[in-house]
């Protein structure tokens, strides 16, 4: 009798654990996995941003950025930055700015920025 009494309360306390094992989902390797979401870097969103905006700014269509193409380009984008934050530059100051942001981007020192060179550039990379 002390049998069946011990048997049964064994058998009682793991009747949750065997209940939570049958109801977990099976891992195996037939199992789809779930897509992971991954976000682009930020390396990624400006290659796509530069490879849409480009044909605006590349005036003669060569594929590389000019400096005064390059600079028209820095100038709209340091307008937006200075509407965002609130904050001014003389004109001279923002030519400055454009002409040293040109040397920097011009990383083979072609006197012209190509698309990589740009990416590289504003992704911080030079």
């Amino acid at each position: 009798m002390i049998r069946v009494l011990t048997l049964s309360m064994a058998m009682l306390i793991s009747l949750p654990a065997a209940a939570q094992q049958a109801s977990s989902p099976q891992t195996d390797a037939t199992a789809p996995s779930a897509p992971s979401a991954t976000p682009a870097s930020p390396a990624d969103s400006i290659a796509s941003i530069v490879d849409t905006e480009f044909p605006a700014y590349d005036a003669n269509s060569d594929n590389q950025l000019d400096k005064s193409e390059f600079s028209r380009w820095m100038v709209a984008l340091k307008g937006q930055e200075m509407k965002t934050t609130g904050k001014t530059l003389a004109p001279a100051e923002i030519t400055a700015w454009a002409d040293g942001a040109f040397a920097t981007a011009d990383a083979d020192k072609s006197t012209s920025v190509s698309k990589a060179e740009l990416i590289s550039y504003l992704s911080g990379g030079a």
